[in-house]
Order: structure tokens, then C-alpha cells, then sequence
């Protein structure tokens, strides 16, 4: 591994000149690189020739010395993970120039197919006994057919989740399932959560810089190449966290935003999505930026001297205009279709309520229609509008809407408020809730702050308590008496009759819905 003979040569000069030394050492025993550092740290330059195969080392290890006393650093462990080193071993230099503990790491094959370390014992440089090539053979064996296994079906998109909380209330509980159902909607695989407790975030790195420093070091252990916050980050955050990390760095906005740009369908909700990502994107294009390398322009987009930057900030721009002229048209097309429904006196029933809980599937069996659903989030994000007749032939327009998610991306809400608009003009209000679900009344909070964000509180709203086929049916209907609604389930039409009941009620002038 290391001979005593160099262990005390580099021990002793660094001593001698107060820096640390770093060698990296190839499996053959031949000095690759030596590193001079500070006397607080090393900088270890990245070996020119990698090592592909995905259960391979880099066939080299790190000795370096240590003059405080100190034990494996997070920065050691990140380069261990990082450039995927046979080894990293601290040395300890005594204050007279000899050696003294050795401090070991190596990475080792986890549960999950990811590679993570494990450190050694601590032991005099003269007592290290390791035979190196029969462990480095194993270790690199057992990393390839754990990989392996794992391999078959892996999302490309493997993420750390990062949520900041000022204390871990039931609230913060809740929001963090959330937080992980929508990186899973969005097909990441998590391969872990860090929850950081902080009065406030960072104004810089929201969980602090060492917090990021140690998210990153797990990031390169678990193999994962995206880390993403619960949080929307400024773009100077998204800068600062960047420039420290050496993988792709998200927050809740665009995580919400790749889902909503794969779940929308047509033109008018590809516009909406779009518009909304660049009006994102705007503030943060800074330098390159491959977000944006769809929208390349074509001859002329090209001015002369202008920068890559002012480039993709013009074709941006040029591209937002357009979309935003698209947007408008059809903002004036839903309200010619609006006008038409008023003067035919038609009323309009607008399918409201928290996302995946069963808006669409309630859609459909009232109305015998066929519009997509799924047991996800957004899993529907076009709206729907479809006829129902009531049994005293009272004619209405049931019109599905967007599902609420709590801190709604404000650029979200913008690009939809064609959509949302539907709902100022709407006279009945079906407020979809999820019965069975253990986190209904939090759920029920956010859609209430959602539509007071909309100034649509005051608008007549039944709310309909859904999936009851998934709870006691007592406990259904008595939920449904407290809040004055009805229980039912969607996936039964025999179940809607006293909705149906309801709903003609109000339009033919009894007492409708408080």
C-alpha cells in the first residue's frame, strides 16, 4: 500500500516546509503525481486517463499528509468518490517529522446498487498490512456484479432530494412525501433526502455551503448525478450552488416544470409550459446553457460581435414574444367560447381540487368520457370540458381544470391563467378530495389558499369527498356532513347520485352549497 520508507519521507518534508504533500500512486508502484498543497488541503488534478467500465477504479490510490492531527476530511472522502481511487490514505504528521496514525477509506458496493466508503482503522504507517492487489480485485468484482444487478430498469436520473426547514413539523412532514412523489412522477430515482433545519435558508447556498459541500460528497458516493431542493432557488443561489458542486443542480420549479412538460399534450398546454419555462430561464441564463439550446434560431438570429450569452438572451426573448402572442389568442378564443356558453345560458361546472385526487376520473364517469388518468401527480394537464345532462334535464359544461399543488410556481400560475380563467366564469365550483388520504385537511388548506390567491374564495364550491371506496363508509360520510359535502367514489357511478341531486339542485334555484 505504502512503505514505511516513503510514509516517513513525505512525512518529513512536509513537516519541513509546513504544506501538505499528496502522491497518487498507480497499481504498479509508480508516483503518478505529486501534489503540493496548503497547509490546510490538497488540490488533486483529475488523471488523464479514466477507467470506463462502470465497476472499475481509477487504479490509483492517494497518500497525502495531514499536520494537525486531523482524520479523513469531507473533502477526501468526496475525491475518494469522485475520481473513484483505488484508496485514500491520511497521514498524520507528529511535530517532529514522523510519521504517525494512518487514516483509511475505500470505496465499497451498497444495497442499492450505488458505490459508497467505508473507512478503516486507524493504524501506525509501519503496521499497514493490506494485500492490495487480491483486495483491489475483490473490491472491483464485487462492485461490478452489484452494479449489475441493480442495473436492469435504472432511471437515467438519480437524485439527492434537499429540503430546508425551520423545524420538522407535521407540515414539513407532509411536504416532504410530496416533495418525493414528485421527483418519482417526473421518473428520477431517489437515492436519498436530506432534510436540513435552519431558521431561514442560506441567502447564498440555502442549506449552507458546508451542508452543500457534504450533499455533494454523498451525491458522487450514491452515484447520483442530480441534486435538487424543495425550495426555489434565486439564480444566484442556483450560481453559488453551481460553482460548488460538479452536478446538475435543480430546484421544486423545475422539477414541476419537467412534469408539466411531459404531461402536456396539446399545442395550447405545450405553449403554456414552454412560455413558462423560459420565463424561468430568463433571469439565470447566464454564460451557457443547454436548457436553451432548443430554441437555436436560423440565418439572421446572428448579430455581429454579439456575445454567445446575448445571442441566447435575444432568441429567448424573440421566442417568448411569439409564444406570448399564441398565448393571447387562445386567452381570446376561451372567452368567445365563455361568451357563447353565457348567451346560451348554459351553466358551467369547474372540476377544482388538489392534484391526483381523481378529478378526471370523476370527470369521466359523469360524464361517460374517456380523458386520461393516472394514479400520479399532474397526471392530466390539459382541461377538458364535456356536456352533462342532469335526470330533470337541466343541461351544464363540466370543464376539468389543472390540479393545485402547494407554492404553485408563480411562472406556472402566469402561463395558465387562460386556463385558470375558466374557473372566474364558472358557477359551481367541485372541490375533488381525497377521503381516504391520511393528509386530506393540509391538502384542503392549500387549495383554499390557492383560490384566495385567484380571488375565487367567494365562489359557490361543493366539495365532493372522493375515494370513499377506500375508507370505512362512515367515516366518509361523516367527513362529508361536517364539511356540508358529498362522499363518493369516482371509479362508481351508482355513488353520484346525491352528487348529481346536488349539483341539479343549485342550478334549478333550491339551496345550494354553502
Amino acid at each position: 500500500m505504502v512503505s514505511q520508507d516513503l510514509s516517513v519521507e513525505i512525512s518529513r518534508l512536509s513537516r519541513q516546509i509546513g504544506i501538505q504533500i499528496g502522491l497518487l500512486i498507480s497499481r504498479k508502484g509508480t508516483v503518478e503525481y505529486v501534489i503540493a498543497g496548503t497547509a490546510g488541503g490538497i488540490s488533486i488534478p483529475e488523471p488523464h486517463r479514466r477507467r470506463t467500465h462502470p465497476g472499475r477504479l481509477a487504479g490509483l490510490r492517494l497518500i497525502h499528509t495531514h499536520l494537525s492531527g486531523e482524520e479523513l476530511s469531507s473533502e477526501d472522502l468526496t475525491d475518494l468518490a469522485k475520481l473513484r481511487l483505488d484508496m485514500v490514505y491520511a497521514l498524520e504528521v507528529r511535530e517532529n517529522g514522523d510519521p504517525g496514525l494512518a487514516y483509511g477509506a475505500c470505496l465499497v458496493p451498497a444495497d442499492d446498487g450505488a458505490v459508497v466508503w467505508q473507512t478503516l482503522d486507524p493504524v501506525p504507517t509501519h503496521r499497514i498490512d493490506i494485500p492490495f492487489e487480491t483486495f483491489i480485485a475483490d473490491l472491483e468484482d464485487r462492485i461490478t456484479r452489484t452494479q449489475a444487478a441493480f442495473s436492469a430498469g435504472a432511471n437515467e436520473d438519480r437524485a439527492i432530494l434537499v429540503a430546508v426547514v425551520p423545524s420538522l413539523s407535521e407540515d414539513a412532514r407532509i411536504a416532504l412525501l410530496e416533495f418525493q412523489s414528485l421527483a418519482k412522477s417526473a421518473g428520477i430515482t431517489v437515492m436519498d433526502t436530506v432534510v436540513q433545519r435552519r431558521p431561514k435558508p442560506d441567502p447564498r447556498y440555502v442549506a449552507g455551503k458546508g451542508k452543500v459541500v457534504d450533499i455533494y460528497t454523498r451525491a458522487l458516493a450514491l452515484d447520483a448525478n442530480l441534486i435538487i431542493f424543495d425550495h426555489e432557488l434565486s439564480p444566484s443561489q442556483a450560481r453559488s450552488i453551481a460553482d460548488l458542486v460538479n452536478v446538475r443542480v435543480l430546484d421544486r420549479t423545475q422539477l414541476i416544470l419537467d412534469i408539466f412538460a411531459r404531461r402536456a399534450k396539446t399545442r395550447e398546454g405545450k405553449i403554456q409550459v414552454e412560455l413558462a419555462q423560459l420565463r424561468y430561464n430568463m433571469p439565470r441564463l447566464v454564460g451557457k446553457n443547454p436548457s436553451l439550446s432548443r430554441l437555436a434560431g436560423g440565418i439572421g438570429t446572428r448579430g455581429p460581435g454579439e456575445s454567445k450569452l446575448e445571442i441566447d438572451r435575444r432568441r429567448a426573448k424573440d421566442r417568448m414574444t411569439r409564444l406570448e402572442k399564441d398565448a393571447a389568442a387562445i386567452s381570446k378564443k376561451r372567452r368567445l367560447t365563455r361568451q357563447r356558453r353565457g348567451r346560451g345560458n348554459v351553466p358551467v361546472i369547474s372540476i377544482i381540487g388538489y392534484t391526483n385526487t381523481g378529478k378526471s376520473t370523476l370527470l369521466n364517469t359523469l360524464t361517460k368520457s374517456s380523458v386520461l388518468t393516472a394514479d400520479m401527480p399532474f397526471a392530466t394537464l390539459d382541461p377538458s370540458s364535456k356536456r352533462l345532462r342532469f335526470p330533470r334535464e337541466v343541461e351544464a359544461v363540466v370543464t376539468d381544470t389543472v390540479g393545485f399543488i402547494r407554492d404553485l410556481p408563480a411562472d406556472l400560475r402566469v402561463a395558465f391563467m387562460a386556463t385558470l380563467e375558466e374557473l372566474e366564469d364558472a358557477n359551481l365550483l367541485l372541490e375533488v378530495i381525497d377521503v381516504a388520504d391520511p393528509d386530506m385537511e393540509y391538502r384542503m388548506k392549500a387549495v383554499d389558499e390557492i383560490l384566495k390567491g385567484l380571488a375565487l374564495e367567494s365562489k359557490p364550491r361543493l366539495k365532493v369527498f372522493n375515494k370513499a371506496d377506500r375508507c370505512a363508509r362512515d367515516f366518509a360520510q361523516d367527513v362529508a356532513r361536517r364539511y356540508g359535502g358529498v362522499a363518493v367514489s369516482a371509479l362508481d357511478r351508482s355513488t353520484l347520485a346525491p352528487l348529481i341531486e346536488r349539483m341539479e339542485s343549485f342550478f334549478l334555484g333550491a339551496p345550494g352549497p354553502s
